[in-house]
């Protein structure tokens, strides 16, 4: 009788263990990065207070870096250059709409959350830019969404009243993404002082569509502008550190994109 026991709890155990390896291989197969992690990045952006606290912190600095400009001023007068999207807007409602619903970015989804206005702001944002206005600072807002969102996108920032919110200083996308003549349209009558983004390509052409090896290794050679003249805003969900571990090849199937990101994980 004990030996029949024996035999029935090794049984059981054995069982247990092959359901328990298998359930855990069938969890990681079915792991996708993208495009429902966005999801993931999403609720850390708008629950967590670390989240809050970085913003806070790139702000801060970035008012004490502003006073040492102004008490320096040159023969110029003086502009920042921000980025909006994650950088003044938060868009994280619409990651998670996306993502929900087993979604990417696609032009058509996002041009139906811009065009509600919609976006809060993120922490931080509206009381820097409102301090650098009442300094006599200009404020210029170079992005990449298109010219048929101008609109919406000025009443999203008028909503909070960020300064200089006018066609003037809304410098849209064009016929490139690149950010570069657009910064050099502002030198021309400006010193830019500092600019803001999510993304590295919002501070320096050095950035645009470099492999990821590449951008890293520009990142680091940059380091004495980082809190100096860049200032960055945290952003998981979404941007060319993506695009660039597969290449920038955004016409690949999801199951592509998520295999080759899986690929570039660091497992022990």
């Amino acid at each position: 009788m004990k030996r029949f026991w024996g035999v029935v709890l090794l049984a059981g155990m054995m069982a247990c263990k092959s359901t328990q390896t298998t359930t855990g291989h069938t969890a990681a197969g079915n792991t996708t990065l993208t495009p429902q992690g966005a999801a993931w990045a999403a609720l850390w952006q708008q629950q967590s207070g670390e989240y809050k606290a970085l913003c806070l912190q790139a702000y801060q600095l970035a008012t004490w870096k502003l006073d040492q400009y102004l008490a320096a001023k040159g023969d110029k007068p003086l502009a920042v250059v921000t980025d909006i999207d994650e950088t003044v807007l938060d868009n994280s409602p619409y990651s998670v709409h996306q993502a929900l619903n087993h979604k990417g970015y696609d032009e058509k989804s996002w041009l139906e959350w811009t065009a509600k206005a919609a976006a809060d702001t993120v922490p931080g944002a509206p009381a820097f830019f409102k301090y650098a206005a009442s300094k006599g600072v200009k404020v210029f807002y170079i992005t990449n969404r298109l010219e048929s969102e101008r609109a919406v996108t000025l009443a999203n920032l008028r909503k909070y009243n960020f300064p200089d919110a006018d066609d003037q200083h809304l410098l849209l996308k064009t016929t490139t993404s690149g950010k570069e003549p657009r910064r050099q349209q502002v030198l021309q009558q400006y010193d830019i002082v500092l600019l803001f983004g999510d993304n590295l390509s919002d501070f320096s052409n050095i950035f645009d569509k470099k492999p990821y090896e590449e951008r890293n290794a520009a990142a680091l050679n940059a380091a004495t502008n980082f809190g100096s003249r860049y200032i960055v805003l945290p952003n998981p969900m979404y941007g060319d550190w993506e695009g660039a571990l597969y290449n920038f090849q955004y016409k690949l199937t999801e199951q592509q994109k998520d295999s080759i990101m899986k690929s570039k994980l660091r497992n022990y």
